[in-house]
């Protein structure tokens, strides 16, 4: 009998910032890059094809229980509407005088969507998340913490741009000499619960469509 552990990937939830959102983080990448340098600050950049916000970090998972994580994600986003956010501002975790992570703000209905998959990893035995919910996009990271004020404060209320949000997606985070890269395993589009129609006496006969101009037996 072999002793070996079942194999585990890495993962997490989240949402991919828009083209458009992560040519604009660029831009204010390369400008606090220069400031940092200046600064002779020693930062890990994150490269701008893995900009992201995280709703759920879920970390080591066995393969085998990556269709329970996908099938838990799925009922928790049923009935969520597409949205839009904006990714605004600049700043830095804990704080811009003691930061290890220097990141770009979320405005939007992110909250509700974040409690909503905290709540259904919770329910297969993921801890719940004890912090407080705080959207943003990680730009870079510092290997010991450092005050980045200087760096930092005179790009900080900057706006970017806003990001469609019509589903989520479980992804895997693989660690590579040249950084993290990180795959999509499981894309999650939002959907409306099924409803099943029902009769009333003297209702109209509508033929073969509904109300609401889709074909009957049509999921929508």
């Amino acid at each position: 009998m072999s002793d070996a552990k079942p194999a585990s990937k890495r993962l997490f939830i989240g949402i991919r910032v828009s083209v458009h959102t992560a040519n604009a983080l660029t831009q204010a990448a390369e400008s606090l890059q220069r400031r940092a340098k200046d600064a002779r600050l020693d930062l890990k950049w994150v490269a701008p094809v893995n900009y992201h916000v995280t709703l759920k970090f879920l970390g080591a998972t066995r393969a085998d229980a990556v269709g329970a994580v996908r099938d838990a994600l799925e009922t928790a986003v049923i009935g969520v509407e597409p949205f839009k956010f904006r990714t605004a501002r600049l700043g830095a975790f804990p704080s811009l005088e003691k930061a290890s992570v220097v990141w770009a703000g979320v405005e939007g209905p992110l909250d509700d969507l974040a409690a909503r998959i905290d709540q259904a990893m919770a329910g297969i035995g993921y801890a719940a998340e004890k912090r407080a919910f705080h959207a943003h996009v990680t730009l870079a990271r510092l290997r010991e913490t450092r005050p980045v004020k200087d760096v930092v404060l005179p790009l900080s209320e900057q706006m970017f741009s806003d990001t469609r949000v019509d589903g989520v997606t479980l992804f895997e985070s693989e660690t590579k000499s040249s950084g993290s890269v990180y795959r999509d395993l499981h894309r999650i589009d939002f959907k409306m619960p099924e409803k099943t129609p029902e009769r009333q006496t003297g209702a109209l006969d509508l033929g073969d469509e509904t109300d609401d101009g889709w074909p009957r037996g049509h999921s929508h």
